[in-house]
């Protein structure tokens, strides 16, 4: 899966026929979280602290934009 956004070497991952609610994979090295887009917070993961903080920035800074591609890319998912 190509990957939507490279944040100070955090890979932030949208993928195709994923499960609701909207969300991101957001990775570096083994650590992984997946980010509520629109709640803006952690759902689940181990992202340390630091690069946590910068995700959520960075979800908060792009949200209309990180939903569009999260329903273009699963367009079975209704928009809510």
């Amino acid at each position: 899966m190509p990957v939507y956004e490279f944040l100070d070497g955090i890979k932030i991952n949208v993928y195709r026929n994923d499960h609701v609610p909207p969300h991101i994979h957001a990775s570096i090295g083994e650590y992984e979280s997946l980010i509520d887009i629109k709640k803006v917070s952690e759902m689940v993961g181990n992202l340390p602290k630091t690069h946590l903080r910068k995700v959520l920035l960075f979800v908060k800074e792009n949200q209309d934009d990180l939903l569009e591609e999260f329903y273009n890319l699963n367009p079975k998912i209704k928009r809510i």
